[in-house]
């Protein structure tokens, strides 16, 4: 379940930009603010269906989008060559080295945040 729900905020924040407002709106609600269904629905004043079938469209949606553009994956592989990367330089020996691409992982990081 956690794993789903992961999936799917990290989904939303590559493409959440190319679903519509109403389904921004409800899936930030569901996901980000953690309410539920049935508060969802009073709060913009719809059914509880209306929110659940928008809920599983803006879902489908996002993984069509990622099964046409891989950035998740991409993502993901990017991710774990940085871990493996600095795993290496953790049991590096030479210092000087060491300290020089210790130095660029972290300008490119910082780089990565803007």
């Amino acid at each position: 379940m956690l794993e789903k729900r992961q999936r799917n905020i990290v989904l939303y924040d590559l493409y959440g930009g190319l679903l519509t407002e109403k389904q921004r709106n409800i899936f930030d609600l569901y996901y980000q603010n953690d309410y539920s269904i049935g508060e969802i629905a009073e709060e913009l004043e719809i059914s509880r269906q209306a929110v659940y079938d928008t809920l599983k469209r803006s879902e489908h949606i996002l993984e069509e989008y990622e099964n046409k553009l891989f950035l998740a994956k991409k993502e993901m592989k990017r991710r774990n060559a940085w871990e493996l990367l600095k795993d290496k330089i953790d049991k590096a020996e030479d210092c000087t080295l060491k300290r020089e691409i210790g130095e660029i992982i972290e300008r490119l990081d910082r780089t990565e945040e803007e």
